[in-house]
């Protein structure tokens, strides 16, 4: 499903009993965090996608908390439940093991070949809704009610833009969330951390002495533009292509007003400007998605040029903290469909989980359907090896008949099944630049954990036990008669 604008999708959401429109006035200042954090921590049925609708100061609506649960969450991307992404994306693409290292980098390009068709062919729109009101004369931040999300915040923060750059040599562009500090009404910082692409094009940007980086900032729109844009894909493969694939048409495009960059048309704010890699200023700190403040550091300005708007723009936002918050389903959902993904690259593999305490990168729990010994570490390190799961702190592995979506269930597993003084893998490597239990930042202490049933050629000569499990025949009889016990 291609919604229009971010307000149609909020419509569907409130038809469907999912959205809560709050008149009452409420400050952007720390009060809108406070209400959304009580709501994504409460019960199941207060957990609703809120729409602020008299924030004091401003005129402009504030949505948050539409990736809230897993059934906005997959509504926004077209589909009925999470699950689908995953089914989906293997009709897509061949799930056949790849036989050697050619036939797996081919199978990558055909990836971003199949997104690139099933996105459909790129269209220009020459009055797009994005551009109905355009400021370029005295264009100003300070009609947006960007939030201060936590006290201790360096200030307002964008927590959930859609970031738009090209590589300074490729051309190719990247689409990025990166969180957008405001230091005053035409100037932000860009945190884009390391790893990720929009870092890797200042890297290019100061090699070549490019003394500017054309870039935009989209806010709102089609939902699934903007949790593309916080979709871990390979460099060359175009955010908007996997958007496109998930709407099932094609991202409307309109060219920028001041940058020689295209945007999505039924966006419904837009922040022109470009980032100066020479000029970088102390951000931060900041209440992050480790429930702990992230230091300052500093990181490239962004100036603005031009801001363009819908006439009925709402303001996309989101908040990050203690989990579980909004940004868990949206992790779940690159976690369910990126699957197949992983499956090309280690087949064995049956499902993977990142749960929520863990934070993404800090736990990553995987089945596989093992066949040989030393298969588990075989696994482990694909994964340290693949993209940004490289950053995973933790990987533990269990055997195929363990539902790795019920943390209970693996826990029995990991803490009955693992002699420590054989079953541990210690190494250093990259981690999330947000890790701050690491001694160095960004590079840190990993583990890798097998919590499969051992084989005789591991080292394990006992036999391994049995798991306790019902006659299958006395299930049916108690089935048959449940109904009539009472219980």
């Amino acid at each position: 499903m291609a919604f229009n604008s971010l307000r149609e999708f909020a419509e569907l959401l409130e038809a469907r009993g999912e959205l809560v429109r709050i008149t009452a006035p409420v400050s952007a200042d720390l009060e809108i965090t406070e209400i959304v954090d009580r709501v994504s921590k409460g019960p199941a049925e207060r957990n609703k996608a809120l729409l602020f609708e008299n924030v004091t100061g401003y005129e402009m609506p504030v949505l948050i908390n539409m990736f809230g649960n897993a059934q906005r969450m997959a509504w926004s991307l077209g589909v009925d439940k999470l699950e689908d992404l995953h089914q989906n994306l293997e009709s897509l693409i061949d799930l056949r093991p790849p036989i050697g290292l050619r036939e797996t980098l081919g199978r990558g390009a055909g990836l971003a070949q199949a997104l690139r068709s099933a996105g459909l062919k790129p269209r220009k729109v020459p009055h797009p809704p994005a551009q109905a009101i355009i400021e370029t004369e005295t264009p100003t931040l300070d009609h947006i009610p960007i939030l201060t999300c936590w006290p201790g915040d360096g200030g307002p923060f964008v927590t959930l833009p859609q970031v738009i750059t090209r590589d300074p040599v490729k051309g190719t562009r990247n689409v990025g969330m990166y969180r957008l500090q405001k230091i005053d009404s035409r100037t932000l910082l860009v945190h884009w951390q390391r790893h990720k692409g929009g870092a890797e094009h200042e890297r290019v940007a100061k090699e070549l002495s490019q003394p500017r980086i054309p870039a935009a900032i989209v806010l709102g729109g089609d939902p699934a533009c903007i949790w593309s844009a916080s979709a871990p894909l390979p460099p060359d493969i175009d955010e908007y292509w996997l958007a496109g694939w998930l709407r099932g048409r094609s991202v409307p495009f309109a060219s920028c007003i001041t940058q020689p960059l295209e945007i999505p048309a039924t966006a419904d704010i837009v922040i022109e400007g470009y980032v100066d890699p020479n000029e970088h200023l102390p951000e931060g700190p900041f209440g992050d998605h480790t429930g702990y403040y992230t230091p300052v550091e500093r990181f490239p300005v962004f100036h603005v040029t031009a801001i363009t708007r819908r006439r009925d723009p709402i303001y996309p936002a989101t908040v990050v903290g203690i989990p579980p918050m909004e940004d868990y389903w949206m992790g779940k959902a690159t976690e369910r469909l990126f699957l197949p993904l992983v499956q090309l690259i280690a087949p064995e593999i049956v499902d993977f989980a990142m749960p929520a305490p863990g934070i993404f990168h800090n736990l990553v729990l995987v089945s596989i359907k093992k066949r040989f010994p030393g298969q588990a570490q075989k696994v482990i390190h694909a994964l340290w090896g693949l993209a940004l799961l490289s950053l995973a702190k933790a990987i533990v592995v269990v055997d195929d008949w363990v539902d790795v979506q019920n943390p209970m269930e693996v826990g029995w597993q990991a803490l009955g099944n693992v002699d420590w003084s054989r079953d541990v893998t210690l190494t250093k490597g990259p981690v999330d630049q947000l890790d701050h239990a690491s001694t160095a930042s960004a590079f840190g202490g990993k583990i890798g954990i097998d919590a499969t049933a051992k084989l005789p050629e591991e080292g394990y000569s006992r036999g391994w036990p049995e798991v306790v499990s019902m006659d299958p025949r006395v299930k049916a009889r108690i089935d048959a008669l449940w109904d009539d016990l009472g219980i």
